[in-house]
């Protein structure tokens, strides 16, 4: 497994960037009349618009916001700190993604159903645009299922192509991974690799210069344009582009907007309920009834009790941490820590409240989340984590089975110890602030 993992996250980064510029070098030097788009639009328009201006508009979007992370970690760490911008972000991201999805179907159909594009259709074509449809479902299942992925990446995706430019490969950023996000990087670099062979090698051929040209005067010769008023021709010109653009805006905003409108749909023409689904729903109402009952209840037990008991010092252990919840009401991790003592650290990731694990790994819990590693000892998490606050370590408690103090954790320093022949019956309790 290692060596795979070397495979996809070293080597093959490395070939494809390599594979890329030579490939590319090459092409444009030696084949300059191929590296540009090569449009069918002289044999088919209308598909090509549909498809290509949504596609180019939400790649781009995606992949500036790509780099925009990459470039400026520390300015992108700030703009995601804040949880409205965090999800304005989110909610851009999957819109421009659903937007690519639509573009790229576009094409795809275009290249697949129309007999005069298809004359000039390679094979090299269909599959680029395979992979790129497979690319794009990739990145809209990553922001579904794995979500503020614009803030998890700052310590995982953008350290790792960090460590690739200075030639020190830290595969261990990635590889705990999803398995749906390592895909995504994956035929990412697989992609990078294709450019110099594909129409993708179009990229290089931006007319930039186009922008700092100078202006130049048209003259129609046609007598279908002249035969008209030039100004009414300009005009309708003009028309053309407001509709199109207009209708562009207005399908951007139905992507964005089609879980709001499909909600709203289904509240007032969904069907109803049958007797066997009220019934689950209210079994659901009851539970839930009874959870929030439950958490009053710990609530009054917290205030009433000096003292909460956490279990024996025996069933603690070093690899496997034992949930519980603090006077605080926050979730919180019991291990067996050094000297055979008890560890107790809060469990509320520091970056975004998500719980963290309560398996230890070379004495690091983690943040499934956005995957922030924690070290159990100190509570600190790795430099290139997302979080940046440590976990705080909680006082705790050992009694005996008569209620005699044997050892204590008060936050900051230790008392007591705990003999052999009394390990097995010693308890672990929490207690109220200032009472160790």
């Amino acid at each position: 497994m290692a060596s795979f993992d070397n495979f996809i996250f070293v080597a093959l980064p490395y070939l494809a960037v390599v594979v890329c510029l030579v490939g590319s070098i090459y092409r444009v030097k030696f084949m300059p009349t191929t590296y540009s788009s090569l449009s069918s639009q002289f044999l088919e328009s209308r598909g090509l618009m549909w498809g290509s201006l949504p596609w180019h508009i939400g790649i781009i979007a995606i992949v500036l916001g790509h780099f925009l992370a990459f470039l400026f970690p520390g300015f992108w760490q700030l703009l995601v700190a804040h949880k409205p911008l965090l999800l304005v972000i989110e909610t851009l991201g999957l819109g421009f993604s659903l937007l690519c999805l639509a573009g790229i179907l576009v094409l795809f159909v275009r290249r697949t159903t129309s007999s005069r594009v298809q004359s000039v259709t390679s094979n090299m074509d269909l599959v680029v645009l395979v992979l790129l449809l497979v690319q794009v479902g990739l990145g809209i299942y990553t922001a579904v299922s794995h979500s503020w992925g614009s803030a998890w990446s700052l310590g995982t995706t953008c350290p790792y192509l960090l460590s690739l430019c200075a030639f020190s490969p830290q595969i261990d950023l990635v590889q705990d991974l999803p398995h749906a996000v390592k895909a995504h990087m994956v035929l990412a670099w697989i992609l990078i690799g294709l450019i110099p062979f594909s129409r993708l090698i179009h990229m290089f051929a931006v007319p930039i210069e186009y922008l700092t040209r100078p202006w130049q005067n048209v003259v129609w010769l046609s007598g279908r344009r002249t035969e008209s008023n030039p100004q009414v021709f300009q005009e309708n010109a003009a028309r053309r582009h407001f509709i199109l653009g207009g209708l562009a805006s207005l399908f951007g905003i139905s992507l964005l907007s089609v879980g709001v409108f499909d909600k709203i749909f289904r509240f007032f023409f969904g069907p109803r309920l049958s007797a066997k689904e009220e019934s689950d729903l209210m079994s659901v109402r009851l539970a839930r009834l009874e959870s929030t009952t439950s958490q009053r209840k710990l609530e009054l037990e917290r205030q009433e009790n000096e003292y909460i008991l956490i279990g024996s010092l025996a069933e603690l252990s070093i690899d496997k941490g034992k949930y519980f919840i603090d006077y605080q009401m926050m979730p919180a991790l019991a291990f067996l820590g050094k000297n055979d003592l008890p560890l107790l650290i809060s469990a509320k990731c520091t970056h975004l409240g998500c719980t963290v694990s309560s398996e230890a790994k070379d004495g690091k819990v983690l943040c499934p989340c956005h995957i922030s590693y924690f070290d159990i000892e100190t509570g600190a998490p790795n430099a290139d984590s997302p979080a940046k606050a440590p976990l705080p370590h909680l006082p705790w408690v050992v009694m005996d089975t008569r209620g005699r103090e044997l050892a204590s954790f008060d936050g900051k320093s230790l008392r007591g110890s705990i003999d052999s022949n009394k390990r097995l019956s010693a308890r672990v309790y929490i207690p109220k602030e200032n009472k160790v």
